[in-house]
């Protein structure tokens, strides 16, 4: 076989071989390496060498022209005489590549966090919002990535940054939803992976001891609150003024159905898969209630109170929904006092809010005042019917109303008055 050192130029001026013929040049840079061209002008790299399990040597294809370089084509070559010399087919091994190649796309991060969602979180009363931060926070930093590859060492930094940045309660959630997704991922054995980042890392020692929240808005904040509702508009505003009137969880109030609703007899159950306590919940619904559930649009294409949807799914997106709400309240605040400040708060303090307001009214009961909000003791809603404390719970939430109609001025969007 006669021999020249390819090169690009030499590549270029290959003419098609004649009709059902082919033609072969070969390397004197790379061993056995050479290039067939074909009657179409087609330039197939190729090598011939003696493959493992053959006595002949025998023609191999490594690529096309074009869509391998040159050097490629010699790299390529060199590292297949190498598996040759060491008794390995290259064949097998690129087949073993792809294969590892496989399974590394199907271990990602992505893949397993996503497996991980369907698998446990889909069917969980705050699955949908634990799903929502594994793909905000998670995936943008290690989705592409094995998951078998992620250290300890960049779980800990990512949950420091949010430390470092004054979201500890976010902190410990986020540290929480990753020590789940991995042990949930080892206990499937089908990952590859037998330990997690998570083990050792302790959340007191990386965020801190975790502090119950005792923030509550005064009767300034909860004013400019439900005055910024107004100014909010649909679906937030009145989302916002219903957990004010009714002391209910977010996710209660914002993933609500109107089939959970009697405006007539002002009552409303939230089902037991609602429920934090696994047990329906009734909450009977004060006069101002009734009149923001009323004054909601209603969809053909699903019964979702709120929605952006037209229905079909539940409200989200409340972290710009509360940026807008801050920056309503203190525009409202400044009204008076052109220095007013903030001080910074979470959608559940309006919760601790109601429940500390209604401590703040006479002659109602603790046990009514905790049954109001949901709190229940262990097998009271279960041994009684959803009904029990009806009246209490009723007569509690409209003293609430009462007082929140004191609380907001007459004269700067007042809440309805009953007769």
């Amino acid at each position: 076989m006669a021999r020249k050192a390819l090169s690009d130029r030499t590549l270029k001026s290959l003419k098609a071989a004649a009709e059902n013929k082919h033609y072969d040049r070969w390397d004197s840079i790379v061993p056995s390496l050479g290039v067939r061209v074909s009657d179409t002008g087609r330039k197939t790299f190729v090598l011939v060498a003696r493959y493992p399990g053959s006595k002949n040597p025998t023609r191999r294809a490594l690529g096309v022209y074009g869509a391998i370089t040159l050097e490629g084509a010699r790299k390529k070559a060199r590292d297949w005489l190498e598996l040759i010399r060491r008794g390995v087919d290259p064949a097998i091994e690129q087949e073993r590549q792809r294969a590892a190649e496989l399974r590394k796309q199907e271990n990602t991060f992505a893949a397993v966090a996503e497996d991980f969602i369907k698998a446990k979180l889909a069917s969980e009363r705050k699955g949908e919002e634990v799903a929502r931060d594994i793909r905000r926070v998670f995936l943008p930093a290690w989705g592409k990535r094995p998951i078998t590859d992620i250290t300890p060492l960049e779980v800990r930094n990512l949950i420091k940054g949010f430390v470092d940045a004054g979201k500890l309660y976010q902190a410990h959630n986020l540290l929480g939803y990753a020590r789940r997704l991995w042990n949930w991922a080892i206990g499937q054995h089908a990952y590859g992976i037998e330990t997690s980042p998570c083990d050792r890392l302790k959340p007191k020692d990386i965020i801190g001891e975790k502090q119950q929240r005792t923030r509550i808005l005064s009767d300034v904040e909860l004013r400019a609150t439900w005055r910024a509702g107004e100014g909010l508009g649909y679906p937030y505003g009145p989302l916002f003024r219903l957990l004010i009137l009714t002391g209910q969880r977010k996710s209660e109030v914002a993933e609500a159905r109107w089939s959970e609703f009697d405006l007539e007899k002002k009552l409303w159950v939230i089902p037991a898969e609602r429920m934090k306590a696994d047990a329906a919940h009734v909450v009977p619904l004060s006069d101002d209630a009734v009149a923001i559930l009323k004054s909601l649009p209603t969809f053909n294409s699903g019964d979702h109170l709120f929605s952006t949807t037209f229905g079909k799914s539940p409200v989200n997106g409340f972290s710009k929904g509360k940026i807008r709400l801050d920056e309503k309240m203190l525009e409202i605040l400044r009204e008076d006092d052109r220095k007013a400040k903030l001080p910074d708060f979470v959608i559940h303090d309006l919760r601790r809010t109601v429940r500390t307001g209604l401590s703040a009214i006479p002659n109602i009961s603790d046990l009514v005042r905790e049954l109001v909000i949901g709190h229940t003791k262990p097998g009271l809603h279960k041994v009684y019917d959803q009904h029990a404390y009806i009246d209490e719970k009723r007569e509690a939430l409209e003293l609430w109303a009462a007082r929140l109609r004191g609380v907001v001025n007459s004269n700067v969007s007042p809440l309805r008055r009953t007769a």
